[in-house]
């Protein structure tokens, strides 16, 4: 009988220690996620009634805004602060002046980093690219700082580049005052202006996607396990690939999302919303909206020839005006069609003319609307004539010399 007693007081024990274990390490809220209320939260809901207090929904490839609500308000943005830290990182990366291979070293300073984080500790070192995981999966707020030393030289440093970083991409409601978010005070985005942020380093640095695409991986050789905090990279039929979630008291819940779809890459923008299954939620009703009405057309490459032009004063008379990019329209669904594009050449272009120098445009119209435009550019160089080239050109043409 006694034994029983005390099996039960035991089992009893073990439970409620189990409880009181939950509660203590439950997830943050940055982490919480239920797939069944974003359905049930998504299942009538039309584009206008979404509750962000902001958002933007743009096109990658041309940055055409397709929705938007108060995308220029001033609004803390919590860790998709984080977007502009993974932006610099990734320049420092591709410029060569740091390395995925090189050994990042923690702080003292970086280890005492609050809110999400990697529990490392002072004198810690790991590698860029296991860093890069820990920042675009779990939010470490401990990492990027550690992250951020490395580029800079100090949190404070970083930060002084990326508020350059902001004013170099027109984002003119941002104010940076740390690389993690953590800060709420004066430190503010707008949803236009992490929309523009998201586009730079997705287009111009694509790599960071193998980190924010990853669903599931670790830290510290495997023992601390990392789970993306953008649960739409599972959710969302396989096409979101970033990129960087936020919350915080003042923020609320945050989501800059990108995904790609028949060759359109979209980025969504959601700040301010109640809780984290309805950022996941409007955050899927835009990108729903962007893919259901829009569509990406590639129309000439990068290359292609347009026409000749005549060159004044030049050892060659003529030159060919080549496509300076890839064009790419982004149409509302049944514009095909309707597409027309003029060609205009500088009126005169004298020797000398060297490869790559712009020499007119192509403009891209629906309805007489101005949709996109693109640069021509010589296909070679054209240098000037001497004068007694020109002399000789001149004789030879008087007496129809050569034809």
């Amino acid at each position: 009988m006694l034994k029983r007693v005390l099996f039960s007081y035991l089992v009893i024990v073990v439970v409620l220690s189990n409880i009181l274990m939950l509660s203590v390490y439950a997830l943050p809220k940055e982490h919480e996620f239920n797939a069944q209320t974003v359905i049930k939260i998504m299942s009538g809901t039309n584009i206008s009634e979404l509750k962000a207090k902001a958002l933007t929904l743009i096109d990658a490839s041309t940055g055409q805004v397709l929705y938007e609500k108060n995308s220029d308000e001033r609004l803390p943005i919590a860790s998709v602060t984080k977007v502009m830290s993974m932006l610099l990182i990734m320049e420092a990366l591709d410029s060569g002046r740091i390395s995925m291979e090189d050994m990042v070293t923690t702080s003292e300073y970086a280890a005492g980093m609050g809110g999400s984080q990697a529990y490392i500790e002072q004198g810690e070192q790991f590698q860029v690219k296991e860093a890069l995981k820990a920042v675009a999966l779990h939010s470490s707020n401990d990492v990027t700082v550690s992250l951020a030393e490395l580029v800079a030289g100090s949190e404070e440093s970083f930060v002084v580049m990326m508020n350059e970083k902001a004013k170099e991409l027109g984002m003119k409601n941002t104010k940076f005052l740390d690389c993690t978010g953590l800060t709420d005070i004066d430190h503010y985005s707008s949803a236009h202006d992490v929309a523009l942020m998201s586009r730079e380093l997705v287009t111009k640095h694509p790599r960071i996607l193998e980190f924010t695409s990853i669903w599931m991986d670790t830290f510290r050789d495997g023992k601390f396990e990392l789970v993306n905090t953008n649960r739409l990279v599972r959710f969302y039929k396989g096409e979101v690939d970033g990129l960087k979630t936020g919350f915080t008291n003042a923020a609320g819940f945050c989501l800059a999302a990108t995904a790609k779809r028949n060759g359109m890459r979209l980025i969504s923008v959601v700040l301010g919303e109640a809780d984290t299954n309805t950022r996941f939620a409007e955050s899927k009703k835009l990108l729903d909206y962007g893919f259901a009405n829009y569509e990406s057309i590639q129309v000439n490459n990068k290359g292609d020839e347009v026409s000749e032009f005549d060159v004044k004063k030049g050892i060659n008379r003529t030159a060919k005006a080549l496509y300076a990019n890839d064009v790419k329209l982004l149409l509302s669904r049944g514009e095909k069609g309707n597409v027309k594009n003029e060609v205009k050449l500088e009126e005169s272009i004298s020797a000398p003319v060297k490869t790559g120098q712009k020499v007119g445009e192509v403009i891209y119209s629906v309805n007489d609307k101005e949709i996109a435009r693109v640069d021509l550019v010589s296909d070679r160089d054209v240098d000037k004539a001497s004068f007694g080239r020109l002399f000789v050109k001149m004789v030879l043409s008087w007496f129809n010399v050569g034809r």
